[in-house]
């Protein structure tokens, strides 16, 4: 296409962008000729400047709703791909949000398999519920006019490749050659065949080149033409013939379950296949691959600790059955609001697990005080519980209204306030409800299970323990 072909879809685009969606666009600022896909007057690049986000006060005015209703509008334009992309969360780290990854030929199966296979991917992508907006970052195959020069031809006419290339890129590109003052100010001299002469690709074969002996030797004495149709652009990815695919998770699915889906269709292409993540999915996978060693070694690290306190291998486990019952509430709260497994709401599980473990180590440490001191299992543990119950309710009051602005808040960057407050809040919630009764449950159990003995002293008579009284 043309430069006046792109500029006037560019203009169907500011069209639509400052009049329909006028009521969150401030500005628009376009560029023609380029893009981040590379350069070529078929490309065209557009930078939205959204309002503030406190006139932005009406449901459907964010800028990935702004996105997905332009998406659909451009998705009807004929002559070209408009896509609209949100920048990346994280800057350096790619030029949209989304996933982003390389599809990489390592069969060897060409270029023409390797646009079929690419294609294929994008048509079962367009056709998954789990994905939007897959689109190849790149250039399309266009026509290309290809020059084959016999190089026995041409030295027996006394001429080198690189004469050819200079009378081809002189002609065509142009040619600095020197400079000159042109009232007071120096201006460079370009030489370049006139218009006129370079327009027809027949045009070609009237240059001449002069060789050695100051013959002009015209081209097509030596030269071969053609038309051809491959691709502009040749990217690789660590040393393998690659193309850029980028795209989206669809409403309600995750960035994981996205990539997930993708592993599983880029699986069904043809052999020799390959990808690669790149950028802000490949710092995604690498660190969510570490996220289960992380549990792990959190959880490891909490159980010595409590294992120091109480000098005890078997009462620690109490308190760690509890931690269940706090990311239960957290789920059930993330799945009834539609919130996705982020970052922002696995740091809201976190904390809901030490919320939970206060919970339990606030009876279990007074049971076990009880028990020291010549009380019963569970006559300890009933009055553990009695003496607790209110500082555990008073401090998971406190806690879960401290959190209700965040579950329920708006305005920019909401979401992660959402992601967070809604899992701590369920987390709080379940814990409380829960915990207060299975926590001197798994105690007692965990106790008589172990066949643990009485933990009184021998030989001292059993006294009322000095408890503080509850704040």
């Amino acid at each position: 296409a043309s430069m006046e072909r792109t500029e006037e879809l560019m203009g169907d685009v500011r069209n639509y962008i400052l009049n329909q969606e006028s009521e969150a666009v401030e500005g628009l600022f376009t560029i023609s000729g380029f893009s981040f896909a590379g350069q070529g007057q078929n490309l065209g690049l557009a930078f939205i400047r959204l309002k503030d986000w406190s006139e932005r006060d009406s449901k459907g005015l964010d800028a990935q709703t702004v996105a997905g209703r332009s998406m659909g509008a451009f998705s009807q334009l004929t002559d070209g791909m408009v896509f609209t992309i949100v920048p990346p969360p994280i800057p350096a780290l790619g030029n949209a949000s989304g996933f982003n990854l390389y599809l990489q030929d390592r069969g060897g199966l060409g270029h023409e398999g390797f646009i079929n296979a690419r294609n294929q991917l994008l048509g079962m992508a367009g056709q998954n519920p789990k994905l939007m907006g897959v689109r190849p970052n790149g250039q399309e195959d266009n026509p290309q006019f290809n020059i084959t020069v016999d190089r026995q031809k041409a030295q027996a006419l006394g001429l080198s490749i690189s004469q050819v290339n200079n009378t081809l890129s002189t002609a065509l590109g142009g040619l600095y050659v020197n400079d000159f003052i042109d009232r007071g100010r120096i201006k460079r001299v370009f030489v370049q065949a006139d218009a006129p002469f370079r327009m027809m690709p027949e045009d070609l074969l009237d240059l001449r080149v002069r060789n050695a002996q100051g013959d002009m030797i015209p081209l097509s004495a030596f030269t071969t033409m053609k038309w051809d149709y491959g691709s502009p652009q040749l990217q690789r990815y660590n040393g393998v013939s690659a193309i850029n695919i980028q795209g989206q998770a669809a409403p309600g699915y995750s960035s994981g379950e996205a990539m997930l889906e993708m592993e599983r269709l880029i699986g069904q292409l043809p052999e020799g296949i390959g990808f690669e993540w790149t950028g802000i999915s490949e710092e995604e996978r690498s660190s969510g691959a570490q996220a289960p060693m992380l549990y792990a070694l959190s959880i490891l690290i909490v159980f010595l600790c409590l294992a120091a306190l109480y000098e005890s291998w078997t009462v620690p486990l109490s308190v760690l059955m509890v931690m269940p019952l706090g990311i239960i509430g957290a789920l059930i709260a993330a799945f009834s609001r539609g919130l996705a497994n982020d970052i922002f709401f696995q740091v809201g599980m976190l904390t809901t697990i030490g919320l939970a473990s206060k919970n339990a180590i606030l009876i279990v440490e007074f049971a076990k005080a009880l028990e020291e001191d010549g009380k019963e299992l569970v006559a300890a543990t009933m009055e553990a519980v009695r003496m607790r119950f209110r500082p555990i309710l008073m401090t998971s009051l406190a806690f879960g209204f401290g959190v209700i602005p965040l579950a329920f808040s708006d305005g920019a960057g909401a979401a992660a306030r959402i992601g967070i407050g809604s899992a701590v809040l369920g987390g709080v919630i379940a814990s409380t409800v829960f915990g207060v009764f299975f926590a001197p449950l798994f105690y007692v159990l965990i106790r008589k299970l172990t066949g643990a003995k009485p933990l009184s002293r021998p030989g001292e008579a059993p006294q009322a323990p000095a408890l503080q009284p509850a704040e």
